[in-house]
């Protein structure tokens, strides 16, 4: 058998006196170490090592896993007899895997590595560091040994007494070794304190340093270099060709490390907006949480003030408390499509908010908001209504009933009295057409009792606070009534027991009393409702209030010429007792009445009347007013109403056609949007006169179907509509930029868009989205479709908007390989391992994302894991999800 030439296929022949080398036990015993080692620092991923190079790989078995390590890749199943030709077969399944890789082998065949000839065996190894470790090192157009050796130069070039010329008599002072290493690690050597005379020195920390923090295994002996007058050529380079693969790898470390701080720098952007979509959901909610049980709170008061002031604090919320909320909601609904449209873009899945935080969510509290809003504004009017109505009562009641007792005072005693019993034949007469005259009294009261009695029943319906005393007083002005009907008729038989035995009476004190009673209760009712108060709310009503009045001022000609009559026969009566002498005592027997009160209350009823004419009049100037408020009201509300809705027109017409780009659409829209905002003068003018008028107490408004609410909404939604055309503009101006297409696609994407948005709404449904995506050639099953609906419409409203149609039609030839990218990244910062340490994330990136980066990954369990070990494949599934990658 032929002598083993392990150069011939990558290097020239050495000069004879490295021929002669060949021959020595020291190159023998230095390629041996180095060659261990090597194989172990690779057999040692697969948890196994050698320990003896000539007979460890006799069998084969541990030569094809080692190939199996350091190519990544499978060979043919190892024999596992103990028989030679077994052995010979595992040999050969492993020279024939090394010529697969274009290696030619001299001299070299299965039988003298079963045989453990350890020149052969050495040539073997040697041509696989060849083939794996140093052929493929390229170095400014120079490969393999060459590639190498320029590469240390270059490396060290820096450095004193460094002059590396080849791989032998180079290093024996150790260095070159060190200088390589000080190159890229200068924290691990102090390469000032090196002296080139110490070449044990040199050597032992250059190992120490490698093996400790390079992961490179000793795999030379200093001893073995310096007592050697030329160190074998081929351990040093296999031990160099370690430190190139070990630093080499830096600068693609780095590369994958800025990679990966870019894709988190996004990714950690997206989770602060997240978060701020959160807080500022949670705020919002919160606020809706604790307003509407304020504006649920229908506790009445009992004093129009209170309610007043209960009316004031709700228009202090209209006005000042809620304006910032309807902008907050606005900003949310904006920052979450803004969120959505970056997520997409940036190939993530769709932000989900909490439960309870959706748009959808937070529109439906909205609207609970609002319906609470309307009833509480409803209740605070009809319960101002309400406590008008009572006031107004318990007044009338106060009146009434002051009137009532002040004219019973002392009725029971006079009822009572037995003076009859021992009253001449005239006086018992005069008794009886007195109590006459009392009974005719008695019944004119009726109707104001019953009055009374009405009234208190209405207070008690309508829940008035006062109602106890009320009910108290009418109570005792029934049973005092009752009683004055039992002691009237009671009197009435007594007298008229003793009437037979009396005949003389006096004809005109009894007409007198009889005529007198009724004219005053007239003057009495006449004075009542001359100071009577009345609450009118249309100009209508006072107009009746006035005709009454005029009607019953017709009615004061007849009233006086009875007045006259009246004292016409108090006037007779003077005259008869003045002529015939007649001997009266005093006053009319008859009645109470008596000419000077006939007279005072006509002259106080005189005195009313005026007065009554004067309120009159200002109260039909304050319906006029009222009126004018009404009209100045409704012409504003009359133009703004149209006006709102014509812009929500031409709004929604913008969005949908196709006019210059999209800059130009977003700054029409802008210019649009101020114009928009001027108009808010006119909305806070028609907002002063709705205070007006609300302040004015006016409740119905017959010139206009216009309510301030109305407006209110109309203006909000004409904002919010706005700011949300403007943001989608803004959105597909990202997605234009972020994925490269045209203002052509754009337009293309427009226009196919509007064929399939058969409502003219500017959104479509999901029928007619399906109908777009099968005109445009999409096979659409049913689960198919629901995962391109799970994308267009995260928040499941069931309709598809143009920027969501956008960023689907885009998204569909976006590069998806940003998940892949991550993963090599990994893969180059992990090396030759199936795993990556934590220290080593803490090393090449900076602090916060290296924690970013660990916290996701999951511990590796492989059978080469390692104390701290991560799998890195775990942080890609983290981020992306699983269908990605």
């Amino acid at each position: 058998m032929e002598e083993y030439d392990g150069d011939s296929a990558y290097m020239p022949q050495e000069d004879d006196w490295d021929r002669d080398l060949l021959l020595d036990p020291a190159w023998e015993k230095q390629q041996s170490k180095t060659f261990t080692a090597w194989c172990n620092s690779h057999l040692r991923k697969a948890g196994t090592q050698i320990e003896n190079i000539d007979e460890d790989f006799r069998d084969g078995l541990k030569l094809m896993l080692l190939l199996e390590v350091i190519a990544g890749e499978r060979l043919a199943k190892p024999e596992r007899g103990k028989m030679r030709v077994h052995k010979i077969s595992n040999v050969n399944k492993a020279l024939n895997f090394i010529a697969s890789k274009g290696v030619k082998l001299v001299s070299i065949g299965a039988e003298e590595i079963v045989d453990g000839n350890n020149k052969m065996t050495l040539g073997m190894i040697w041509t696989i560091i060849l083939r794996f470790a140093i052929q493929d090192i390229s170095v400014e157009e120079t490969s393999a040994k060459e590639g190498l050796l320029l590469w240390c130069q270059r490396k060290t070039a820096p450095y004193k007494n460094v002059n590396i010329q080849n791989f032998h008599i180079s290093w024996k002072d150790g260095l070159g070794f060190c200088a390589l290493i000080h190159r890229h690690r200068p924290e691990l050597i102090d390469y000032g304190k090196l002296r080139k005379d110490d070449p044990m020195t040199n050597l032992n920390t250059a190992f120490d340093v490698a093996e400790k923090y390079l992961d490179i295994p000793k795999m030379l002996d200093a001893e073995d270099i310096v007592g050697t007058a030329r160190p074998d050529e081929k351990a040093i380079m296999t031990y160099v060709s370690s430190f190139y693969h070990a630093f080499s790898g830096a600068q693609k470390a780095e590369t994958a490390a800025n990679r990966i701080c870019k894709v988190l720098a996004v990714n950690q952007e997206n989770e602060q907006l997240m978060e701020d979509y959160e807080k500022l959901a949670s705020d919002l909610l919160e606020w809706i949480r604790q307003t509407i049980p304020w504006l649920e709170n229908r506790m009445p008061e009992n004093t129009m003030q209170a309610m007043q002031q209960k009316l004031e604090d709700f228009r202090d919320y209209r006005r000042l408390h809620k304006p910032p909320k309807v902008q907050e909601k606005c900003q949310l609904e904006i920052n979450f499509n803004t969120l959505q449209t970056k997520l997409r873009l940036s190939n993530r899945p769709a932000f989900m908010p909490s439960e309870g935080k959706m748009v959808s969510d937070i529109n439906n509290a909205w609207g609970n908001l609002e319906g609470a809003e309307k009833g509480y504004e409803e209740w605070l009017l009809n319960e101002i209504r309400r406590l008008e109505r009572l006031d107004h009562l318990a007044a009338k009641f106060r009146q009434k009933a002051a009137i009532h007792e002040a004219w019973t005072e002392g009725k029971e005693e006079l009822l009572q009295k037995n003076d009859y019993e021992k009253a001449s034949l005239s006086e018992i007469k005069a008794v009886l057409k007195k109590h006459e005259a009392f009974e005719s009294d008695l019944a004119a009261h009726q109707d104001r009792v019953e009055q009374i009695a009405a009234i208190a029943q209405e207070l008690n319906e309508l829940d008035y606070y006062d109602s106890p005393s009320v009910n108290a007083r009418c109570q005792r002005i029934c049973d005092e009534w009752d009683s004055l009907g039992d002691l009237t008729q009671k009197r009435t038989e007594a007298l008229q027991r003793t009437e037979k035995l009396l005949e003389t009476i006096d004809q005109l004190y009894l007409e007198f009393a009889k005529r007198a009673a009724p004219f005053n209760n007239w003057m009495e009712g006449a004075m009542e409702d001359l100071q009577d108060t009345f609450i009118v709310h249309t100009i209508e009503e006072i107009q009746g209030l006035s005709t009454a009045h005029e009607q019953f001022k017709a009615t004061l000609p007849e009233a006086d010429k009875e007045r006259q009559a009246i004292l016409g026969i108090h006037n007779e009566i003077a005259k008869i007792v003045q002529t015939y002498h007649v001997n009266v005592a005093g006053s009319n027997p008859y009645t109470t009445i008596n000419p000077q009160e006939v007279n005072g209350k006509w002259d106080k009823v005189r005195q009313l009347v005026p007065q009554r004419d004067q309120a009159l009049i200002e109260e039909h100037s304050r319906q006029q007013n009222n009126e004018r408020l009404r009209r100045q009201f409704a012409n504003q509300a009359n133009v703004i109403g149209p006006w709102i809705q014509t812009k929500m027109e031409e709004i929604g017409r913008i969005s949908i056609e196709m006019h210059g780009t999209l800059e130009d659409q977003l700054t029409n829209l802008r210019q649009y949007e101020k114009s928009i905002h001027n108009y808010k003068a006119k909305i806070d003018q028609l907002e002063g006169d709705h205070q007006l008028i609300q302040e004015a107490l006016i409740f119905d408004n017959k010139h206009t179907n216009y309510t301030m609410e109305h407006i209110r909404v109309g203006w909000e939604q004409l904002l919010t509509t706005i700011a949300r055309t403007i943001n989608e503009i803004e959105n597909q101006i990202l997605t234009r930029d972020a994925k490269g297409i045209t203002q052509e696609q754009l337009n293309e994407f427009r226009a196919s868009f509007n064929h399939f948005d058969r409502k003219r709404s500017g959104i479509m449904d999901a029928e007619d989205f399906k109908t777009c995506l099968i005109s445009v050639g999409y096979n659409l099953g049913e689960n198919e479709f629901s995962r391109i609906m799970s994308i267009v419409d995260p928040n499941r409203m069931g309709v598809v908007t143009f920027q969501a149609f956008v960023d689907f039609m885009c998204h569909e030839t976006a590069d998806t390989d940003t998940a892949d990218q991550v993963v090599a990244s990994f893969k180059v910062l992990a090396g030759d391992k199936n795993y990556i340490l934590a220290d080593e994330l803490r090393r090449e990136l900076p602090p916060d994302q290296a924690e970013y980066c660990i916290a996701r990954m999951a511990p590796y369990t492989g059978p080469d894991a390692a104390p701290g070990a991560l799998d890195y494949m775990s942080f890609s599934t983290a981020l992306y999800g699983e269908s990605d990658l």
